[in-house]
């Protein structure tokens, strides 16, 4: 495959503070990349950077293989951007606006039927923007970075503030999207999003990449301890730190929970005294990572 976005040293100061500093990674063709990180890190600006909505200022930046800044009216018609804050135009339905959007590229008539259709908005064609649900205003947003045909796509958070079932229903669609060949760059603050969505994450914080792979790989150099939860009745904090196995154990109103590199001796041992009742068992997460390299400061 080759690399649709290749970022070396890319550096962005404000009042003489280094908000991205010295980021390098590439985006292969088709992947599903994911930029995550805490507030202020720096992911926002990066992206926008590489879309060339901000200059450099230091470093470069290769889209499509060709340099974003300057403003490049060539690689406008082949990315799509969905931004953190979206404003569309006041009165205008769905299909209205996705109409619009799609003038301005040229985008052929039926296409915005095709949009409407893919993010499941053809019910809601008539519906005035400002009318639309959290979640389909999201999607509406997504169609509008879609109708030109882009051959990738930026979507800044844009799940955020959605509830749990809009948020699932709209991986469906993104999975889709990247499923049809299309390059997919997502920052997100949701990890189990970037877990089930992503081929590759870097994780960024204070303007510096700190860890970059699949998730999966990054969850497994963790070496993180698997909690192993069962129903306080079945099982006493002495017995649970006393199983073979076991590194700790502690309890709560409803459960005991043993903490353990090596689960399988101790789940052997749980399955021997009968004190299975309410088994719960949880690895490490990219979560898990994400709080190991980041801290766990609450970032306003």
């Amino acid at each position: 495959m080759t690399d649709t976005i290749e970022v070396q040293g890319l550096v962005k100061r404000y009042a003489g503070k280094a908000v991205v500093d010295d980021v390098s990674f590439t985006v292969r063709e088709g992947e599903f990349f994911g930029l995550l990180g805490p507030n202020g890190a720096g992911k926002t600006t990066t992206l926008e950077m590489i879309e060339g909505l901000r200059r450099p200022d230091a470093g470069s930046v290769v889209l499509l293989g060709e340099a974003p800044w300057p403003r490049n009216p060539r690689l406008l018609p082949r990315i799509g951007v969905q931004l953190q804050a979206t404003a569309f135009f006041d009165r205008l339905t769905a299909r209205e606006q996705l109409s619009t959007f799609g003038s301005l590229y040229d985008a052929p008539a039926g296409r915005v039927d095709e949009m409407l259709e893919l993010v499941g908005l053809a019910d809601k064609a008539g519906t005035q923007a400002e009318k639309l649900s959290g979640g389909q205003s999201q999607r509406l947003s997504i169609a509008c970075a879609l109708v030109h045909d882009p051959d990738v796509v930026f979507l800044d958070e844009p799940t955020a503030a959605l509830d749990p079932q809009a948020r699932r229903n709209l991986w469906d669609l993104l999975r889709e999207i990247n499923g049809r060949g299309k390059t997919v760059v997502l920052t997100t603050h949701y990890m189990d999003e970037a877990e089930i969505l992503c081929d590759r994450v870097a994780i960024i914080d204070e303007g510096r990449i700190l860890r970059m792979g699949p998730p999966a790989d990054l969850v497994r150099g963790l070496s993180a301890p698997t909690r192993i939860s069962v129903e306080r009745a079945a099982l006493g904090l002495d017995d649970a730190r006393s199983l073979p196995g076991a590194e700790s154990a502690e309890q709560d109103a409803t459960s005991t929970v043993i903490t353990s590199r090596t689960p399988a001796p101790v789940l052997a041992a749980l399955a021997e005294r009968d004190a299975l009742a309410g088994l719960q068992v949880r690895g490490a997460t990219l979560e898990d990572v994400f709080l190991e390299l980041t801290g766990r400061a609450y970032r306003a």
